[in-house]
């Protein structure tokens, strides 16, 4: 955005009533706003977003195929931050219908948020955090004043955002404990035609999602399994697996190195392994020199 074009906004949102009334209220209260799309899903809320690059997004929580916190997410690992036309990350409002435990989550790490229904006061103060947000960055970009933060940490601040969040909104309130804790996992049954075959997790070296199976990989060989990655996750120690993207968890004692091309692309070589793994943006902090 520059400070002679208007600013401009996606919408995702699965309930047309709620995606119809949201845009009608920003019409009367932010007229310059130009609503570039309005989708239902996470998946097209990605695609849509890459492809019109507007100056903030919309995003309800809960929405069918991806959740609007991990659409954020992949959005924020797909971004161009090289390029000729690379543009500033979106401001980001997220809609929800969560608790309260969920909205101070959203509250600790400064990110804008809307309940749901959307009433108009509440929309009028995010509206004019959004505006004032939308100006300064217009007016760093034509040097108009120096700029407080560069592009890069601003996408470094909201990536650290959202990994908090991806943890806050699934996790129980604080004082609670499950109703029935989760043992950790010992052993993988993997079914190969009409044999299962016992894989102890002592040996698994990474965990890939795949379509509608998740890949575990061993020194000696791959098995494809019907358990959803998270479900996996939660049986798993988290200091001895890491997360390095949306869809892979490795063995932090197997990882060999991590290499950065020019682009800014993260690969990683697990020891034992033949192929490399993408490490996303979003847990590219888990490898800064020391």
């Amino acid at each position: 955005m520059n400070l002679a074009s208007p600013p401009t906004a996606l919408i995702a949102e699965d309930e047309p009533l709620l995606a119809a009334a949201l845009q009608a209220e920003l019409a009367r209260l932010w007229p310059e706003l130009r609503v570039l799309a309005c989708v239902g899903d996470g998946h097209s809320a990605l695609a849509q977003s890459l492809a019109l690059r507007p100056d903030v997004l919309f995003f309800d929580i809960r929405m069918p195929g991806q959740s609007g916190i991990d659409a954020a997410a992949a959005l924020a690992d797909a971004w161009d931050t090289q390029g000729a036309d690379a543009a500033p990350f979106p401001a980001l409002v997220f809609v929800t219908a969560y608790d309260q435990y969920a909205i101070q989550a959203f509250e600790a790490q400064a990110i804008d948020y809307l309940l749901k229904p959307v009433q108009p006061d509440r929309l009028k103060k995010t509206v004019s955090k959004l505006q004032l947000a939308l100006i300064q960055r217009a007016q760093a970009a034509t040097n108009l004043i120096a700029p407080t933060v560069s592009g890069d940490a601003q996408l470094d601040a909201t990536l650290a955002q959202l990994r908090h969040l991806l943890g806050a909104v699934s996790s129980p309130t604080p004082g609670t404990s499950p109703a029935n804790p989760v043992a950790p996992l010992q052993v993988i049954q993997a079914s190969v035609g009409t044999t299962i075959h016992m894989v102890p997790v002592d040996g698994v070296l990474c965990f890939e999602a795949a379509d509608k199976y998740v890949r575990v990989l061993t020194a000696e060989r791959e098995y494809l399994i019907r358990t959803p990655l998270k479900e996996l996750q939660a049986q798993l120690d988290d200091q001895e697996f890491w997360q390095i993207h949306r869809g892979t968890v490795v063995r932090a004692q197997a990882i060999e190195s991590v290499c950065r091309d020019e682009a800014g692309k993260t690969t990683l070589q697990v020891r034992g392994l033949k192929e490399k793994f993408s490490v996303s943006r979003l847990y590219g902090h888990l490898f800064k020199a020391m």
